[in-house]
């Protein structure tokens, strides 16, 4: 992976723990969500309408903005349930966990990418690392009952999340070739509030989401810009780099949850858990020199 490309990704991970850790902090993540995407299309219209004016999209444009728009529905859906049954430790791992041990194999079979064998290992080590994270202290029962971990809602919704991004990160390495980085996020969030809409209106109540707002503005905003930034830049990437090595190397975010959970939340965090931020740290950096 280049250099440029690497930088990319690893603050988009940054960015991206940051938008999870002020979701986890709302009281109704269903409504913040969905606030969230309503301050995107609002904030970046401007930006939006002047790359849409130098760079129209084409009619295989707008199916790629359709689909990835209906896949974000689903993902965004399925994490504000993950973080309202768990908490940030538990789902963001298996979230981000999930993704990254399915990309690669949909990349190599749908888009006819090929990966090293050390980048191989460094997945691996990913993947690994982040299984550590989670399953810090529990391994004696999984061993007894490998599937009771399913048990748990919030790892449910975290598992279907993951799936989500699997999907869209392949959809959408075929979209950015046909719209403009941005403008391509900033039309996918606009048509995840309209989709999320009627859903979110007849689960929550016009008040109690106007509730949420007040009680989260500030929140809700910085959310906003951080979940722009932090996938304009993995899209952006993604002109410069293949799928199979751009979602793995941006789960440098595990790291940070596992910090950020130890530090602010006072989650506990044990040498299972070091060991698997050093494990994701060490792929990352496999997928860096290896490409």
């Amino acid at each position: 992976m280049s250099t440029p490309a690497l930088i990319m990704v690893l603050l988009s991970g940054v960015a991206h723990v940051g938008w999870n850790y002020l979701m986890t902090r709302s009281g109704d993540q269903e409504a913040f969500v969905w606030w969230m995407q309503v301050a995107m299309a609002v904030l970046f219209a401007p930006l939006a309408v002047l790359i849409f004016l130098s760079e129209p999209i084409s009619p295989l444009g707008w199916l790629f903005v359709f689909g990835t728009t209906l896949i974000h529905t689903f993902y965004f859906l399925f994490l504000a349930r993950g973080y309202a049954s768990g908490d940030l430790s538990q789902v963001y791992p298996i979230a981000r966990g999930t993704g990254p041990a399915l990309v690669p194999i949909l990349g190599v079979l749908l888009l006819g990418e090929k990966v090293s064998l050390p980048a191989v290992a460094g997945i691996a080590a990913i993947v690994a690392g982040v299984l550590f994270v989670y399953w810090t202290g529990r391994m004696a029962s999984i061993l007894t009952d490998p599937l009771q971990f399913l048990s748990e809602p919030g790892v449910r919704y975290a598992i279907a999340t993951g799936i989500c991004i699997s999907g869209y990160s392949i959809w959408d390495k075929l979209g950015v070739e046909h719209v403009a980085p941005f403008l391509y996020m900033h039309l996918m969030s606009l048509g995840v509030a309209i989709m999320l809409a009627p859903y979110i209106v007849r689960r929550r109540g016009i008040p109690a989401l106007w509730s949420a707002w007040r009680a989260n503005p500030r929140a809700i905003a910085a959310a906003a810009v951080l979940t722009f930034l932090a996938y304009g830049l993995v899209l952006s990437a993604l002109q410069l780099a293949q799928v199979s090595y751009v979602w793995p190397a941006r789960e440098i975010g595990i790291v940070i949850a596992v910090v950020l959970g130890s530090l602010v939340l006072k989650e506990p965090s044990g040498r299972g858990r070091l060991l698997g931020s050093c494990l994701i740290v060490l792929g990352i950096g496999t997928i860096a020199v290896f490409p």
